[in-house]
């Protein structure tokens, strides 16, 4: 018998649900990791905290090493099923899975969701990277292949490693976080470049005009890193980009 009780607050810690009582607090691992104003006590705890580390990579590392091609999909959490934006994400993720891409996105709501049902409706393979939150609740009912991390920093690796492109939706603080490390990293030649593909012209004009008028025109970055990003409005347009650079990696003709 269920004992779940509707709308009750919920929080993963890692992999562990918390419920109720359990779940309250703000705090998460992540904090208390880089929060120094606690006693030296730290200096015992931190090396074990190593081993949580690594057991992180380790679970990440197995769940995904056999997932074959993958695209990672962001944007927000916030985006309401009503919102033309999710009908936009629910067929970017439907066209990869039909591309023989599997979906990979953050597990949670909004953009993410939908993605990831986009991904399971075309009987593709759906990923949710999971993150400890104090607000959010574990992964969406799509997603098929889910691991939750309580570093940010694990969680990002598993990205990058496994994913051949990034479609950026429009999103938060976190959408831009996700955005800007796939660009440094692509900048800095620390990963092998892969496509980067911005959706909603509206949203991210204002981005790209102070990219190219501010920080390119005071030498800050150089006019190639601008072309590091495709900035389109069509479902099939950010996947065909994907498809592309899957061919040219691979010299074939499929992303396989």
């Amino acid at each position: 018998m269920s004992h779940d009780r509707p709308g009750e607050h919920e929080r993963y810690s890692g992999r562990i649900r918390l419920r109720g009582s359990q779940a309250d607090g703000p705090s998460t691992t992540d904090q208390h990791l880089l929060d120094d104003r606690d006693s030296t006590d730290w200096l015992h705890t931190d090396p074990w905290r190593v081993l949580r580390i690594q057991s992180e990579f380790v679970d990440g590392f197995g769940a995904l090493a056999e997932l074959g091609p993958a695209v990672a999909v962001f944007g927000s959490a916030r985006t309401a099923p009503d919102n033309p934006s999710w009908a936009v994400a629910e067929e970017i993720g439907r066209r990869l899975a039909e591309a023989g891409f599997a979906v990979i996105t953050g597990g949670g709501p909004g953009m993410m969701e939908a993605a990831n049902k986009g991904a399971v409706d075309a009987d593709g393979v759906s990923v949710g990277l999971g993150i400890e939150l104090p607000f959010e609740s574990g992964l969406n009912p799509y997603v098929e292949l889910g691991v939750n991390f309580r570093y940010f920093f694990v969680r990002k690796t598993m990205f990058v490693k496994y994913s051949q492109g990034f479609v950026v939706l429009p999103g938060g603080f976190g959408t831009f976080d996700e955005l800007f490390e796939a660009l440094t990293l692509v900048q800095t030649r620390k990963v092998t470049s892969f496509p980067i593909v911005l959706v909603g012209r509206d949203y991210w004009s204002g981005l790209i005009d102070w990219l190219r008028d501010t920080v390119l025109a005071q030498g800050n970055v150089n006019a190639a890193d601008l072309d590091m990003v495709t900035v389109t409005d069509d479902p099939a347009e950010a996947v065909q980009v994907m498809v592309d650079a899957a061919r040219k990696r691979a010299g074939t003709e499929g992303p396989s």
